[in-house]
């Protein structure tokens, strides 16, 4: 198929182009995350229609542009096949190979998987029908060989703060992350003197730190536990703590 006629397919329709939970199309992703080991040639990821129509589907890899299209996504990655049908109840498998890349080779690179749904015209649709495609995206970590330690020791090693935000009246919750992995939480609050401040989670990218605002939080109470959920390699963990420094 050529370049021409991929593009016009993907600007025929109207793309909903928020990141969505894969869930919420009829074409589901398994897993909540690629992780790519530098020593594998390729890795595989596997999609099932779980709707009553069929659905085309287009694959590619983007650097991180929510606005990214097939076309002009320029991340080292190729998708096989990059566009193919997906029939009701069936399955397919993506097989995804790195092309080349001077990447950094102490720390995990990130990258974005995009899948996009676009379902089958109506029978009895008018030249006024509009279609809609939905695009899931899933975050695809570039995890060089030889890197030291591993997830787990890295959420272990985590050193928390509460920080004054700015020169603001506000707190965030600092998150340091001395390690070469992505820590992403799915959930993330600090119990302190009673009450539990939601943060909403997020993600600390390798030998960073981030602030994670804590809306209402007063100053003036020692202690304190961090609670969260964070993302393994193969979905959500359960739910650990750690102290404040």
């Amino acid at each position: 198929m050529s370049a021409y006629w991929l593009r016009d397919v993907f600007s025929s329709v109207l793309l909903c182009l928020s990141t969505l939970s894969v869930a919420h199309a009829g074409v589901s992703i398994d897993g909540t995350r690629i992780v790519y080991p530098a020593k594998e040639r390729e890795v595989t990821i596997k999609l099932t229609n779980k709707g009553s129509d069929p659905a085309l589907m287009q694959i590619w890899v983007d650097r991180g542009d929510t606005q990214s299209k097939p076309q002009d996504a320029d991340a080292p990655f190729l998708a096989t096949p990059p566009i193919f049908r997906l029939d009701p109840l069936k399955g397919q498998s993506v097989r995804l190979a790195f092309t080349g890349e001077n990447l950094p080779q102490d720390r995990e690179s990130l990258f974005w998987f995009n899948a996009l749904e676009i379902p089958p015209l109506p029978q009895d649709s008018s030249g006024n029908m509009m279609q809609i495609a939905v695009r899931s995206r899933l975050k695809l970590f570039y995890r060089p060989s030889g890197l030291s330690g591993d997830l787990h020791k890295a959420i272990e090693q985590v050193v928390w703060r509460v920080q004054r935000q700015g020169d603001g009246d506000g707190y965030v919750l600092r998150g340091e992350n001395s390690s070469p992995y992505h820590l992403s939480f799915s959930a993330l609050s600090l119990d302190q003197g009673g009450r539990t401040t939601d943060t909403g989670g997020g993600m600390i990218v390798p030998f960073s730190s981030h602030d994670f605002p804590l809306p209402g939080y007063s100053a003036g109470i020692d202690g304190g536990k961090v609670r969260f959920r964070w993302m393994s390699d193969f979905g959500a963990a359960p739910e650990q703590s750690a102290s404040l420094h």
